[in-house]
């Protein structure tokens, strides 16, 4: 999802998180959350979403047994950390689901967050936002999937506390997830987008 400039919302340039979880409940439009400031969720371009749908279906059918869970860009995650509120392309949960107070909306606890990257988030997705989503304690894998090139960085957090980037750039490759178990052909990732290179 493209991210835009902040939003003016009651008349204020800055809310509360209860003003923006208040005003997201009426809202026909996704928006981030940041310090105070709100952004609108804009939509993607077709071969976007199709990876995004590709592996959504994959994760669906690969993590049997284990107690992980996909969710799509539906699911707001919450990172408490530095008041961010964001709903990324995938977001994979395991074991239980926790969500700020109990209110089934807020989710806490992602072990992978996935981002399909578009020419306008690139460098907010390998920046600013990546350093954001490194204050969620339970989050091991952070990969990021380019919707313009065959290409999927895989961030991981080593034993010893600190990421390291690995990248996969040939359609023959797989795309190991080791935090759930799964390895993801990124031929199937690809299919249907006409991106061979």
């Amino acid at each position: 999802m493209e991210v835009r400039e902040p939003a003016v919302v009651y008349g204020k340039k800055k809310l509360t998180v209860e003003e923006y979880l208040e005003y997201e409940k009426t809202s026909d439009q996704k928006h981030e959350y940041y310090q105070g400031e709100i952004f609108a969720m804009a939509g993607a371009k077709i071969a976007h979403n199709r990876i995004v749908v590709r592996l959504t279906g994959l994760l669906s059918q690969k993590p049997r047994g284990k107690s992980c869970e996909p969710f799509n860009s539906d699911q707001r995650i919450h990172i408490p950390q530095n008041t961010l509120f964001t709903y990324p392309d995938i977001s994979i949960i395991c074991g239980k689901v926790e969500t700020l107070e109990n209110d089934e909306f807020n989710v806490l606890n992602p072990a992978v967050i996935i981002e399909v990257l578009s020419p306008g988030t690139k460098g907010y997705d390998r920046g600013e936002k990546f350093k954001l989503y490194r204050d969620i304690p339970t989050l091991k894998e952070y990969i990021l999937v380019d919707s313009q090139f065959i290409s999927v960085e895989a961030f991981r957090i080593n034993v010893h506390g600190h990421w390291e980037l690995e990248e996969y750039k040939k359609l023959n490759e797989e795309l190991p997830i080791p935090s759930i178990g799964v390895l993801l052909p990124l031929e199937e990732i690809y299919e249907g987008t006409k991106i061979t290179s």
